[in-house]
């Protein structure tokens, strides 16, 4: 079983950024996403990513701010975060499984999460 351990959360003011870094313990599923659960509601797909770098998708909410990538020497997947806002505040977990998988969000793997606070 893979294991996967974020770090890179914490607590910013709006407009500001942070990188949430994701370390896999082994390369076992192909793609790597990132999700988050704001208090009270489910837990949505952010960004996803294969290994290889390609097949790059994003939600909507954070086109254009959000980039995920990856560096296969430290197997670490990366989530850098700009222009942030008030809702972007959630937990922050990172998933590993295949492409279908993390789609439809039913991943292989989750980390333990990290908490990201925006404050306005």
């Amino acid at each position: 079983q893979v294991q996967l351990v974020e770090s890179g959360g914490g607590l910013v003011q709006a407009g500001d950024s942070l990188r949430l870094s994701c370390a896999a313990s082994e390369l076992t599923f192909d793609y790597m996403g990132w999700f988050r659960q704001a208090p009270g509601r489910e837990t949505l797909f952010v960004a996803g990513i294969k290994w290889s770098g390609d097949t790059i998708y994003y939600a909507d909410s954070v086109k254009g701010r959000f980039t995920i990538s990856t560096d296969n020497a430290t197997n670490t997947v990366y989530l850098q975060m700009n222009t942030l806002k008030p809702e972007d505040t959630a937990v922050y977990y990172c998933a590993a499984g295949s492409v279908g998988r993390v789609w439809a969000g039913v991943p292989d793997s989750w980390g333990q999460g990290t908490q990201v606070t925006v404050s306005s």
